[in-house]
């Protein structure tokens, strides 16, 4: 299965590191003209510097809406129409599990803001052009998390995770009529950034041994198997799927 993007404008979200970076390099790779967004600043840099000249970065926080809308407006204005969205912002925004009773307004919505309204006002911007050329993919990478539990014990990671994919659905009918798919990928744990990293040590060896024993090839994934099925959702081979929701996690 050969799988090329020449000609393409995409878009990926939280690229600064893991699963974004694999995205955009894998996005770059096959032809297409990436842009890349995120907060972090240095991380951003770093992957359009792997990605190559025709890779584009633009500094944004998902969830600022006027934020969104002018870099949007920017992209289609330089690079025309936006084919593909790769909605991958989001995270634990430094929290980790406290019990329900110790959990601020603040720290419940900064990690709505960015996983779940971030994806949100993203696909609200790309949708006008999209409509007008009857073409689209949008994806979504959202969590196991979204259909279980979250490892971390995060209530708003868990909630904003499953908002997502309820997200992926609805939007998947709103805008099927227009040939504009919405997928969703959802990642088992994959050691791919500093949080993760984190995670993986606090475990200790044996909450990592219990880890690998619940997964059904006893081994971690890496990035590369998220921006696999990115690509698979982006690419022609899957223009009759839709509203779909695939866990990459190696088997649960």
């Amino acid at each position: 299965m050969n799988i090329g993007f020449d000609g393409k404008t995409v878009i990926v979200t939280g690229a600064a590191h893991g699963f974004g970076r694999a995205i955009a390099l894998g996005f770059a790779s096959r032809g297409a003209n990436v842009h890349i967004c995120d907060v972090n600043e240095a991380g951003l840099k770093e992957t359009a510097t792997l990605c190559g000249a025709g890779t584009l970065a633009h500094l944004l926080d998902v969830g600022d809406r006027a934020a969104v809308q002018t870099v949007v407006a920017a992209i289609e204005a330089q690079s025309g129409a936006v084919d593909i969205l790769v909605n991958n912002a989001g995270g634990v925004r430094g929290q980790v599990g406290r019990p329900i009773e110790e959990i601020s307004e603040e720290d419940w919505h900064t990690i709505f803001d960015v996983n779940l309204s971030g994806t949100f006002f993203m696909a609200q911007a790309v949708a006008p052009s999209m409509k007008q050329r009857k073409f689209g993919r949008i994806i979504n990478i959202s969590s196991g998390a979204g259909l279980g539990i979250s490892l971390t014990g995060i209530q708003a990671y868990a909630s904003a995770k499953a908002g997502q994919i309820g997200l992926t659905r609805q939007l998947a009918h709103e805008l099927g009529p227009w040939n504009i798919t919405v997928n969703n990928v959802a990642p088992g744990f994959v050691r791919s950034n500093p949080s993760t990293e984190k995670q993986w040590e606090a475990m200790g060896e044996e909450g990592q041994a219990k880890l690998l024993q619940n997964i059904a090839l006893k081994r971690l994934g890496h990035a590369d198997d998220i921006a696999a099925m990115v690509m698979f959702f982006a690419s022609d081979f899957a223009g009759w799927v839709s509203g779909q929701v695939i866990s990459v996690d190696g088997g649960k």
